[in-house]
């Protein structure tokens, strides 16, 4: 039984009347739960414990963030006169696990419920909500506010009459329901909805970019920086470029240097890859938003006002605006709806282990050790490198989905279940039947060359598909191709692709599958 320390004491000497339990990613100072507390006779419940860092082996980066902004967020409901138990992680009377400490705080406070914000997993959702049962008092699951579409508006949106849930379709009805970029008769600002076909620009030269704010670990992150190294010395990733937003103030920072400083060249640029260059014109705001220390809305007014001022172009604009009240809210609506087994689906029947380059970086290929040592490095890359090359070649190479997916869980800042499962299972690995994208994003070496600088200077050939020094993209795209090719025959959106599968001889076909299997083997 874990030693009870005298604080734990004195806490349940007072009682509570509800446990609010705030999780790791809600750290939202207007969240519905902490609205209607009493600060008397409620608590608000936080802890820090190991099953949340090891039910996938979590990037050290990850962990801190987590840790590190609950912290903050603890001493901010502290200061505000809440009545807040926190369970560090080196608290000796800790059971470590998520739901025996749910369990402990009920019984020891006596709380008659709990309440808690739609947890963003499955997995965590069922933990508490077996710890209230076990201790026989209800749990009152309170909706996220912080999105701007609700659950439930996205399930009247998909339920009505739709045989095919397309993500423009619902970004569209967004914009009309938030007025974003939408004139008075309806109609969308500039006369189009998106403009990706402006979106695609690559860079020819090494690009100039101003470097994003990196807030400084102040004392408290540190402290947790060592915690983390010291608990999980053998965890996967690098500790030294730690320089994420913890707290609400550091976030909003960070929403002004990105408007400022490289809002202008999102949209443009979005799709491009450089060397040595993981942020370009990247945000980096989703750990904030994932967190809760931001809010979409309020990251929408800002690019809008932006645009409003002549700062920003509106491709740019809009760019960014798909992505936070289109693509994330239509990703977490699929999530939900889809259910707790949607992570495990596997769709194209694909068993391949994960490679041991995604951990290490280990390879010849540039495009991955680039890509895979940005993530060692910073838990973090942007959307053309996760879809296009780190997803793409998994896909390609037939690897589990499920490996993927709980790689790209534990190794990026902003990775919530709700957020990783459709983007990986749906959209990079094309698991789940069609729910997220009409076709797979597999891709050949093509379009690593067109949109990098990855492919110079690379010991296999961009070009070839047969051959010892033809790239694993090339080989394993054809590959892909020929073991799919019935399974995609009836999809409209691969005729073309089909074709050109079709054109190969029969000895190019034997070529292209041994030297596939030749790769995985040294994989």
């Amino acid at each position: 039984m874990p030693r009870r320390t005298a604080a734990d004491r004195r806490d349940a000497a007072r009682g509570a009347r509800r446990l609010i339990v705030v999780l790791g990613d809600q750290l939202d100072a207007d969240s519905p739960v902490l609205g209607e507390t009493d600060r008397e006779r409620d608590v608000v419940w936080m802890a820090e414990v190991r099953e949340e860092a090891e039910h996938v082996p979590s990037h050290r980066q990850r962990t801190t963030l987590f840790l590190a902004a609950m912290r903050h967020f603890a001493r901010e409901l502290e200061g505000k006169g809440f009545r807040v138990r926190y369970v560090r992680l080196d608290d000796p009377a800790s059971t470590q696990s998520l739901g025996s400490e749910v369990a402990r705080a009920i019984r020891e406070l006596g709380a008659e419920s709990v309440e808690v914000v739609r947890p963003g997993d499955h997995r965590v959702a069922a933990l508490l909500d077996a710890a209230a049962r076990e201790c026989g008092v209800p749990l009152n699951v309170h909706e996220d506010t912080s999105f701007t579409c609700s659950l439930e508006g996205f399930d009247a949106w998909a339920g009505d009459g739709r045989r095919e849930l397309v993500m423009e379709f619902f970004y569209r009805t967004r914009r009309r329901a938030l007025d974003v970029l939408v004139e008075d008769d309806g109609s969308p600002t500039g006369g189009a909805w998106n403009f990706d076909k402006q979106n695609r620009r690559a860079f020819k030269r090494a690009p100039d970019v101003p470097r994003p704010y990196l807030p400084r670990p102040d004392k408290l992150t540190r402290e947790v920086m060592e915690l983390v190294e010291r608990t999980w010395p053998d965890a996967p990733g690098r500790m030294e470029h730690f320089h994420w937003p913890v707290t609400r103030t550091q976030a909003l920072r960070a929403l002004r240097d990105f408007v400022d400083n490289r809002l202008h060249g999102f949209g443009t640029y979005e799709d491009a890859m450089w060397e040595g260059e993981p942020v370009l014109y990247h945000s980096r705001l989703s750990s904030s938003l994932n967190l809760k220390l931001l809010r979409p809305q309020e990251c929408v007014d800002a690019a809008v006002e932006a645009y409003l001022a002549g700062r920003a172009e509106l491709n740019d604009v809009e760019g960014f605006v798909r992505q936070v009240i289109g693509w994330r809210e239509f990703i977490r609506g699929v999530y939900y709806r889809e259910g707790p087994e949607y992570a495990r689906r596997n769709g194209l029947q694909q068993r391949a282990p994960l490679p041991r380059l995604y951990w290490t970086a280990e390879t010849e290929m540039n495009c991955l050790r680039h890509c895979v040592g940005e993530v060692l490095d910073h838990a973090w890359g942007h959307h053309i490198p996760r879809l296009m090359v780190l997803g793409n070649f998994a896909l390609i190479a037939g690897v589990d989905p499920a490996e993927i997916n709980d790689w790209f869980l534990a190794m990026y800042v902003d990775a919530v279940d709700w957020v990783t499962a459709p983007n990986v299972i749906g959209m990079s690995q094309h698991a789940d039947g069609g729910v997220v994208g009409t076709k797979p994003y597999a891709g050949s070496a093509n379009y690593i060359d067109k949109m990098s600088n990855y492919c110079r200077g690379c010991r296999y050939d961009r070009k070839r598909r047969t051959g010892a020094d033809a790239c694993p993209f090339n080989v394993f795209y054809w590959d892909f191709m020929m073991r799919h090719r019935e399974r995609f025959a009836t999809n409209r959106r691969m005729a073309l692709a089909l074709k050109n599968v079709d054109r190969l001889s029969d000895a190019e076909r034997e070529e292209i599958r041994a030297r596939a299997a030749e790769i995985r083997a040294e994989l």
